[in-house]
């Protein structure tokens, strides 16, 4: 057994070494060997005994990494990570040469040390159920389980109900420790003996110039404008109306040809077909509703009203001149579209009974995988069966390799030991020659260092010497004087004010006057908003006539029904599709599936029947929705003729009027 005078002391240099070593730089023989010449001055057991435990220390790394990597997660939280070294040497001690030492030279090493620290690290690493789990399985992915539980986790067990008699002994110095406090003694500073100053005149007070009260800000600056609220007012009720329109616009696809009230209907036409749209009630008194516009609205619906009053008047000049009417060639128009529409709705109910048909093949194809991949299952479990087998053949075999690969490390770790102690005497001869070398270099540096204290002190109190002597710090100003620069532009600071007052007056009279030309071009921007408003005004009546006369002539129309259509191709369509269906459901019938497996096949079965079923009723609410706007916009077009016709006159009319 080691015996030591000063265990705190050997414990701190073990931690130094430690701290200083680097695994990338150096190797751990040259460590070592540094190591021991820095330890000549200790007695030959002290310095067996401290490299022994660095190189232990070094050697074991990753076990004890392990332990005190875990320490710092659970119970070291507030631990210093400085003090990592100090933990991992009390590890090694405890963990491999507890036996060795003894458990009366342990507890002096532990003692010597901070009370604290040591009794919380032994209360971890002596935790019986920590030892048996994670601990054990940790070390056993380094070494093989069995020799890690046969030569360090058993003889752990072992000594553990004596270190616990360790740790209540340190729980009781801790409850029974009292803090003393010392006392140090406090630098008294010394006055400097300096020669008292005179005292200096009090300089006359300048008069402090007075400024002129400023006019407040008006509170109004600080409040948004009323017109800003309203057009946000507006802005929100736009956008109600808006999204509204577009509800219903969605809700009746291809029926808003028929909603704009500059198309009217053509009474010469005989159609029979159901209106789609119920145009509004047109008030009769529009003249009264107040016009509530913005300046750009107001223009661009002047521009609009005036461009199409320019149109109607070629339009008239061209009907004058011998154009000719437009009736037979929308009439072709019409027999057209219809054709075109019949094809269209035929290739698109075509469209759907193939999907249909192609359902129904692919659900036949579905049952046939079904079939394949039972075969394919059952020769796959068969190769399984035969991949484990041969697996466990392997691993057994791998096991007794790594078995013989331990006990090969195990003998080179014994073998290690004596070549140390081989090195450490030819190493300490050179620990001897850098010794005195370091002595003479930081000799060199002391007297060096001296030499610059004393110029430092010298300058010192040259520098204090310079500022005891007396400075006029005062300067009198004269405002009417220059800084005498030498510039051109120099000037007075009595004169600079008086030219900012100059400045101030004048940008205040031009201010004044753009003021004024301001309220001139806005009296004449309303003058003109005015003008284009009685203007608008008059339009809106005469197409509120129009709109009424369209609404009467509308009512006169009769109605008429769908006819339905077949095509050869549909009926073709039709006949395979149940032919499919027929098919499938027999071979379903032969298939012989597990229950579970067969209601998960008829539910799928059925959602993907719902898909198709939903499909129809929306491409047939398709089909409906293209009937009616294909007839909606024939009446649009039918609408703009005869509107064209009667409006040529009307605005005839609104401009004898207005001149």
């Amino acid at each position: 057994m080691v015996k030591m005078v000063s265990h705190g002391k050997h414990i701190a240099i073990i931690v130094q070494q430690l701290n200083k070593f680097n695994p990338e730089d150096q190797s751990v023989e040259d460590f070592l060997n540094e190591s021991a010449k820095m330890l000549q001055t200790l007695k030959v057991t002290e310095e067996n005994f401290v490299l022994d435990t660095l190189a232990g220390c070094i050697e074991y790394k990753s076990l004890l990494d392990v332990v005190v990597n875990a320490f710092f997660v659970r119970d070291g939280k507030y631990c210093l990570i400085a003090e990592r070294n100090l933990y991992i040497v009390i590890c090694y001690l405890a963990a491999f040469q507890l036996e060795e030492l003894g458990l009366q030279h342990f507890s002096r090493i532990v003692k010597s040390l901070d009370t604290a620290k040591m009794q919380k690290f032994l209360r971890f690493f002596f935790n019986t159920l920590y030892l048996n789990t994670w601990i054990k399985d940790e070390w056993s992915q380094f070494y093989d389980s069995v020799y890690v539980k046969e030569n360090w986790i058993d003889p752990l067990l072992r000594w553990q109900p004596r270190v616990q008699q360790l740790i209540e002994q340190l729980t009781d110095k801790l409850s029974n420790r009292t803090t003393t406090i010392k006392t140090s003694t406090v630098t008294q500073p010394e006055e400097f003996n300096l020669t008292v100053p005179k005292p200096r005149a009090i300089p006359i007070p300048l008069p402090i110039p007075v400024l002129e009260k400023r006019q407040p800000v008006p509170p109004s600056t600080y409040k948004p404008p009323k017109e800003k609220k309203q057009l946000e007012e507006i802005k929100r009720k736009n956008r109600r109306k808006a999204e509204d329109l577009l509800l219903k616009a969605n809700a009746s696809q291809f029926r808003c040809a028929t909603m704009k009230s500059e198309k009217g209907e053509n009474t010469h036409d005989s159609s029979t077909s159901k209106p789609s749209f119920q145009a509004q009630k047109i008030q009769s008194k529009i003249d009264n509703i107040p016009i509530k516009l913005n300046a750009a609205a107001i223009l661009r619906e002047g521009a609009l009203y005036q461009r199409k009053m320019e149109q109607e008047l070629k339009r008239i000049e061209n009907l004058l001149r011998g154009a000719g009417d437009p009736s037979e060639f929308l009439e072709w128009q019409k027999q057209m579209r219809g054709k075109d529409m019949e094809e269209q709705l035929a290739e698109i109910e075509c469209r759907r009974l193939q999907g249909k048909l192609s359902h129904e093949e692919a659900v036949l194809a579905h049952q046939n995988v079904i079939q394949e991949n039972k075969k394919k299952a059952d020769l796959i479990r068969e190769e399984k069966a035969e991949m484990m087998h041969q697996y466990a053949e392997k691993r057994l075999q791998e096991q007794k390799e790594m078995r013989e690969l331990v006990e090969q490390v195990v003998e080179g770790h014994k073998n290690a030991k004596q070549a140390k102690i081989k090195l450490q005497k030819y190493k300490q001869q050179i620990v001897q020659e850098v010794c005195e070398e370091n002595r003479e270099l930081l000799r060199q540096a002391l007297e060096e260092e001296e030499e610059k204290l004393r110029k430092r002190y010298e300058l010192i109190q040259q520098i204090r010497a310079i500022e005891s002597l007396p400075s006029l710090r005062h300067k009198f100003v004269d405002l009417t004087e220059t800084g005498g620069h030498g510039l051109i532009c120099e000037m007075s600071i009595v004169e600079l004010r008086e030219r900012l007052a100059l400045l101030r007056e004048a940008q205040k009279a031009a201010e004044e006057e753009k003021r004024d030309q301001i309220i001139h071009e806005k009296q004449a921007k309303e003058q003109l908003l005015l003008d284009k408003l009685d203007q608008i005004s008059l339009f809106r009546a005469e197409l509120g006539r129009a709109a009424a006369l369209k609404q009467e002539e509308k009512k006169r129309k009769s109605q008429s029904g769908e006819r339905p259509m077949k095509d050869d191709r549909i009926l073709n369509l039709q006949k395979k599709i149940v032919e499919k269906t027929m098919e499938r459901k027999k071979q379903a019938g032969l298939l012989k599936i597990t229950p579970q497996k067969t209601s998960i096949a008829s539910r799928k079965d059925s959602l993907q029947w719902n898909h198709w079923k939903e499909l129809e009723e929306s491409r047939e609410r398709q089909f409906k929705i293209l009937q009616r706007g294909f007839m909606a916009r024939e009446r649009a077009q039918k609408m703009a003729g005869y509107e064209a016709a009667r409006s040529g006159a009307t605005v005839c009319i609104l401009r004898s009027e207005v001149q």
